[in-house]
């Protein structure tokens, strides 16, 4: 593995994608997608602070990523794997974000991971997913696995700070290590997902480890109460919902109330507000939460609006995702971990 090449420079940097990239957020979280296109990691027209492309040879296919590696870091970093959603490419989660978790990586020397699935999209568990990730079976769990020992192998690796983060598809997928991988991920954040039906049925995690759920209660495409994923009248597969979703991980660590906060509307004009649920009395001190963005659609809280909003409903700015995402996996200066 070659290690990342950063784009720097001696003054502040106004980070915007380039063209392709910004063209490729339009697509970037439409769940199950079908996109054969070639692999979407791309270097053209980088910037400060992106990351770089990189690849691994995984289960007889070339698989691409795009890596952000602080140039100050510990011998043993934590990571964080941030997934794309179903026809987008780890260029597009990067653009989406806003390149907030590279500006944030180098407060605490965090390696950024931003993988590609093949085909543009997961095989996050849903039988009926219309995709070839999922047509082709293709083992996304153990190629996750992979990338994060080529990452230890290659810059060292804090094993109890790898976390994983993504939305939609990608969001689906982190569900599906939340119950497949939980004794290497030791973090979790979903958003705009829940658990997919069939996955839900076999969900037995060896342990549950701290997850945060960011859902939208008038998401169009992934919908809060559960049932079918659709896609302009195209359907995608069922998910269980977002109360559901966080129950299920709540039975597993033995969970035994709930609270929930006041809700907030800071932003007026924003057409939402933000209630904030979490399991409480777990067993082993698991963290479980609900970020509930009340009227917040198809979107990362916070980041870039990707698409109009008859498709996808509105991107809330009661929440920062990114900011929220960081904060809740303790990836903070100074703090251990999930908090």
């Amino acid at each position: 593995m070659k290690t990342a090449e950063l784009y720097r420079s001696a003054g502040a940097v106004a980070w915007r994608p380039a063209a392709a990239v910004a063209l490729a957020v339009a697509f970037a979280v439409l769940p199950g997608t079908r996109a054969d296109a070639a692999p979407a990691c791309s270097d053209r027209g980088a910037r400060a602070p992106e990351a770089r492309c990189e690849s691994l040879a995984f289960g007889g296919r070339e698989r691409t990523y795009r890596l952000y590696v602080p140039a100050q870091r510990p011998a043993k970093a934590p990571v964080l794997v941030v997934l794309h959603g179903g026809g987008g490419g780890g260029a597009s989660m990067e653009a989406l974000t806003g390149g907030a978790f590279n500006r944030r990586a180098d407060e605490v020397g965090a390696i950024i991971v931003y993988p590609d699935g093949v085909g543009r999209g997961w095989n996050d568990g849903r039988h009926d997913l219309r995709s070839r990730a999922t047509q082709d079976a293709v083992d996304d769990v153990g190629y996750l696995r992979a990338l994060v020992d080529a990452l230890d192998r290659g810059f060292g690796v804090d094993h109890d700070r790898i976390f994983v983060s993504g939305m939609s598809n990608g969001g689906m997928m982190t569900l599906r290590l939340a119950c497949e991988a939980s004794d290497l991920f030791t973090g979790f954040v979903a958003v705009a997902a829940s658990l997919g039906e069939d996955l839900a049925d076999t969900c037995r995690p060896a342990v549950v480890r701290p997850l945060a759920l960011v859902d939208g209660t008038a998401d169009p495409i992934v919908p809060f109460d559960g049932g079918e994923v659709r896609v302009l009248g195209a359907g995608r597969g069922r998910v269980i919902g977002a109360e559901r979703t966080l129950a299920l991980f709540g039975r597993r660590a033995g969970c035994t109330g709930s609270t929930a906060a006041p809700p907030l509307d800071r932003v007026a004009d924003d057409g939402t507000a933000l209630v904030v649920r979490e399991a409480t009395a777990c067993k082993d001190g698991a963290r479980l939460v609900l970020y509930e963005v009340d009227g917040g659609g198809h979107a990362w809280p916070g980041g870039r609006r990707y698409a109009r909003e008859w498709l996808i409903g509105r991107v809330s700015a009661e929440l920062d995702a990114s900011d929220a995402a960081w904060r809740f996996l303790g990836l903070d200066a100074g703090t251990p971990g999930p908090r």
